[in-house]
């Protein structure tokens, strides 16, 4: 697989200090995202426009996006829960608009204060503006393989709500396992099934229970050409009881490489990072290759 036809994104930013004590300053996390960009990746979750009152470690994205140096070739994106957001995004110049569809009622009401349908309707009128606006635009359904309040996502409840948003114009779709649930087998048939809406296609894994890694490669074997991750495995989200991290960036990269799947990153450099925000917040992150280190001629 080329390395154009896959893009690694690190949500560390995001969703990596979303849920992290202590909570960083707008400088430490524009310094955070400019070190990523130097690591070859291709597309960074840079900020978060949600309301600082819910969500402190995000605030102040609009002065993070200032302090942040712009690398030619890489993807500066902002997640958004509504309208207001959306607007914030735009103002400050982000590349992709990440916003979030929740797939159960009491996981929307809760993370972002709607119900699925609104969330999906107002999913498909930023897709348009976003079109009007020229600016990049992907919609993640959260909670895609399983919610912590109303237990288990049928595939089908999936696959209609990314037909749905596609009928919409959305044009990507960000499969997220947002409690860390899912096995294999349904990632590849969530993956299989909605790249058949002609749809580009990401995901998103937790490695809640040891089976984030086995998902994200079976998510690339069935076509997926998107896969978030997170700086040393760190995140959660603050609306999940036992929320737990990301797959781990540099985890992730290591896998790929030892695959024969060129992702365009440097791991060493990967390393440095998770060493250097292990630092920032003063203790160990869930990753395990940023502390054994590579294998050569596995990955360097």
């Amino acid at each position: 697989m080329s390395e154009s036809r896959l893009i690694l994104c690190d949500v560390g930013p995001r969703d990596g200090l979303q849920n992290a004590e202590p909570t960083l300053s707008a400088e430490v996390r524009a310094e955070y995202v400019n070190r990523l960009a130097a690591t070859g990746l291709q597309r960074i979750e840079a900020v978060s426009f949600v309301n600082p009152k819910r969500v402190p470690q995000m605030a102040g994205a609009e002065e993070v996006m200032e302090l942040v140096e712009r690398k030619p070739g890489v993807a500066y994106a902002g997640l958004v829960l509504n309208e207001r957001g959306y607007d914030r995004a735009l103002a400050c110049g982000v590349d992709l608009v990440q916003y979030v569809v929740p797939l159960s009622e009491t996981f929307a009401e809760k993370n972002q204060g709607t119900t699925v349908e609104a969330a999906a309707q107002l999913g498909i009128e930023l897709a348009a503006r976003a079109k009007a606006d020229d600016v990049g635009y992907a919609v993640t359904l959260s909670v895609a393989f399983g919610c912590p309040y109303d237990g288990k996502i049928e595939s089908s409840r999936v696959l209609a709500a990314a037909e749905h948003l596609a009928a919409g114009g959305v044009e990507e779709i960000m499969l997220a396992d947002t409690i860390g649930v899912g096995v294999p087998t349904q990632v590849r048939e969530l993956v299989t099934e909605t790249l058949g809406l002609g749809l580009t296609v990401g995901v998103h894994f937790h490695n809640t229970r040891n089976t984030g890694y086995a998902n994200a490669v079976a998510a690339v074997e069935s076509g997926a050409t998107i896969l978030d991750a997170s700086t040393g495995g760190l995140g959660g989200c603050p609306f999940t009881p036992n929320a737990t991290g990301n797959i781990a960036t540099e985890d992730l990269v290591y896998l790929l490489e030892g695959m024969k799947i060129d992702t365009g990153v440097n791991l060493e450099a990967l390393f440095e990072v998770s060493r250097w925000l292990s630092g920032q917040i003063g203790a160990d992150l869930p990753g395990l290759t940023y502390k054994a280190g590579g294998f050569a001629p596995i990955a360097s």
